[in-house]
């Protein structure tokens, strides 16, 4: 990612054409100098000739340019001033093809390659003279020429026009999804994420050269300023994606905040570069370079860490960035001049984050599912905590608060029984509290197996249990009297039970306490008259 904007698609066609360069010392006359190609040297390494105005001649070409098989030079767009070309032709006319203010803006084609159409003419083209005003000279003077047909060019632009439509659609696309799933989950890596492909959509529409064309004023070097800008927001809103995609224990301490730090940098740099490119080119993009391997100081003890804490997404982070930071240093080699101009290499960034935004989209749709294993996780939980906080721990019904809580507030006359263990205590001595236990359980089973559906059936503590359901819906108090009789209970122990019961509305908390009251003063009148049956209380109106 780090280093000069994109030159140029110039290996797609055409055959390559070298170039000799020569310094201006104002004096020179184009005439004169492209009939004499020894003052010229071949030599030299361009970028060591330091930044000035220069003249660059091609070698002999011989090629006819026909109204059938038109001609055009093709080169890399490199930062410049302003460039004008002449060409001679076998019969010895020179035509010359004037510098514009714009710089390479009306030549501009799809990959940023300036295209310039040689004149068509009986006599074949001899040579070609470039007269460069302001190069910054940063990886070339004048790089990747090449001679090719309008054929060629014409399927160079179709070829790129799909690959940068096809690039565009996916990264549209990647950032509707993911911003539809930040709006449904609102995790912070979504948002980074859409950033950082937004970042990569706005680099490649202007290194690409499409803005030259949706924008014709714009000056050629304008444009690479912006290509700048949108590398160096883009890289860290890629940086702090990592930061917030990994879990928070990767980022803990000193790595977390050298991260956010190296992030605020590498956008800073490419702020600095658009501002100071005009008067300072050279020191702005060394800045750029360098802050730029700040991101592969941070990504290598990302991954240490990740690798030692066991990150359930290192692989995939692994896998996604390997192109990336693969594609970063080899650019920083090659802008510090350890490695040739490559025309793959210099468009290896579009290709890499590509790459790098679908494997990371893959990514976070991982990371969801794992997210959303967790809440269900943690949902269980709480489903669980809340059933053991609502429920009795030893018979499985409801607690006296949970039943409370569910029960005041139910619409339409309620039925309100109370079942009360005839005899537990004599149970208990008889069977231990093992055995009393058990009769608890075996009570609660009868209670489930005969409520209505709807019915509300709770331990009111000790051997005190109540149902509560809808009066027209509420069992017969006998029938609970003759199932229990039909259990068998532990050691064929005969176990009985008294219910009082009372009818009446439960809006509110007092009718509650009435409708209590009336089932617990019949409760009593069925123990006080022998036990094992069942006593109504008078209904209820409403409070």
């Amino acid at each position: 990612m780090p280093g000069a904007p994109a030159l140029a698609q110039a290996g797609v066609a055409g055959h390559p054409v070298s170039v000799c360069v020569l310094r201006d010392d104002g004096a020179m006359s184009a005439a004169r100098l492209i009939r004499e190609p020894g003052r010229f040297d071949c030599a030299s390494t361009q970028h060591a000739l330091g930044p000035g105005d220069y003249w660059a001649l091609s070698e002999e070409i011989g090629e006819r340019s026909t109204p059938e098989r038109p001609l055009s030079i093709r080169f890399a767009s490199v930062w410049q001033k302003s460039i004008a070309l002449d060409i001679l032709y076998e019969d010895g006319r020179i035509v010359r093809v004037p510098a514009d203010p714009r710089g390479l803006t009306p030549y501009i084609q799809l990959g940023a390659v300036a295209e310039i159409r040689l004149p068509p003419a009986q006599a074949r083209v001899m040579r070609l003279l470039w007269h460069v005003e302001g190069s910054a000279n940063l990886r070339g003077i004048l790089l990747g020429a090449r001679i090719s047909t309008a054929a060629e060019s014409v399927e160079a632009n179709l070829k790129m026009a799909a690959m940068y439509a096809a690039f565009g659609g996916l990264a549209l696309a990647l950032i509707i999804y993911n911003l539809a799933l930040w709006g449904a989950l609102r995790h912070r890596f979504q948002l980074w994420y859409c950033a950082m492909t937004a970042g990569l959509l706005a680099y490649a529409f202007s290194s690409s050269g499409a803005l030259a064309w949706v924008w014709p004023d714009i000056a050629n070097n304008d444009r690479m300023r912006l290509n700048y800008l949108w590398l160096g927001l883009m890289g860290g809103a890629a940086l702090m994606f990592a930061r917030t995609f990994f879990e928070e224990r990767v980022y803990t301490g000193r790595l977390g905040r050298v991260a956010e730090g190296v992030a605020v940098l590498i956008a800073a740099a490419g702020i600095l570069v658009y501002l100071a490119a005009p008067v300072a080119i050279h020191a702005a993009d060394l800045i750029f370079t360098s802050i730029f391997v700040g991101l592969t100081c941070v990504v290598v003890p990302t991954l240490w860490r990740a690798w030692r804490l066991r990150s359930n997404y290192l692989w995939l982070f692994a896998i996604a960035w390997g192109a990336p930071i693969l594609t970063a240093i080899l650019r920083m080699l090659g802008n510090i001049h350890l490695l040739p101009w490559n025309f793959w290499l210099d468009n290896s960034t579009v290709l890499s984050m590509c790459a790098e935004a679908v494997l990371s989209s893959l990514a976070i749709a991982y990371r969801i599912k794992l997210l959303s294993k967790e809440r269900d996780a943690a949902m269980r939980g709480e489903e669980a905590a809340l059933r053991l906080a609502e429920t009795d721990p030893l018979t499985g019904l409801l607690n006296r608060r949970a039943f409370l809580e569910k029960a005041i507030g139910r619409p339409g006359d309620q039925m309100l029984q109370i079942a009360d263990l005839d005899h537990f205590k004599s149970v208990n001595e008889t069977l231990g509290h093992d055995g009393g236990d058990e009769v608890l359980r075996v009570f609660a089973r009868v209670l489930r197996q005969v409520a209505p559906p709807g019915a509300l059936v709770a331990r009111m503590g000790g051997e005190e249990f109540a149902i509560l359901s809808a009066r027209d819906e509420a069992v017969e108090p006998e029938i609970v009297l003759a199932r229990l009789r039909a259990t068998r209970m532990p050691f064929d122990l005969q176990i009985t039970t008294s219910v009082g019961t009372c009818c009446g509305p439960i809006g509110t908390e007092v009718d509650w306490k009435a409708l209590y009251r009336g089932a617990d003063s019949a409760l009593f009148e069925a123990k006080s008259a022998g036990r094992d049956r069942v006593r109504n209380a008078p209904a209820r109106e409403a409070a």
